[in-house]
């Protein structure tokens, strides 16, 4: 069995460390997929597992990063988190705008500007929602205290 490490130093020492591996894996799968895209082109380096794994991996550690900046934010200057529905209706504005502009596109479909809509709305709406959470979870802590 592994002991828990109680030292900070060490903790930090090993945060670091994982730190430095998780650099090098990521440098390794960049490299892989950049030698498959030029080799290959675009289609089959996004064709490949790694690509898969790369994309989780920035997703996870993109919202790991929210929480430790929401945690970061500064209480003084903090602004109280704002209605959810006004900011869901600014998310529903810049994808009809974004939508719109595909639609006017001489290539697209009233089918692919929806598609196109639907899917950006998604991809805004899910760290918008997150970050509220976080901000309004944070707030109600400090009410507590």
């Amino acid at each position: 069995m592994m002991k828990k490490i109680t030292d900070e130093r060490l903790v930090l020492k090993n945060l670091k460390n994982i730190r430095l591996a998780f650099v090098v894996q990521s440098v390794g799968i960049i490299g892989i997929l950049l030698h498959d895209a030029l080799a290959n082109g675009i289609a089959s380096m996004t064709h490949q597992p790694l690509w898969l794994v790369f994309m989780i991996t920035a997703i996870v550690l993109g919202y790991s990063q929210m929480s430790i900046s929401i945690d970061h934010e500064n209480p003084s200057k903090q602004i109280k988190p704002s209605s959810f529905y006004k900011g869901l209706s600014v998310i529903l504005g810049i994808n009809f705008v974004i939508g719109l502009l595909v639609y006017l596109s001489p290539e697209s479909s009233l089918k692919d500007s929806i598609a196109i809509g639907i899917a950006l709305f998604l991809c805004m709406l899910a760290p918008y929602s997150y970050i509220h959470y976080l901000r309004k979870k944070k707030l109600e802590d400090e009410e507590d205290e």
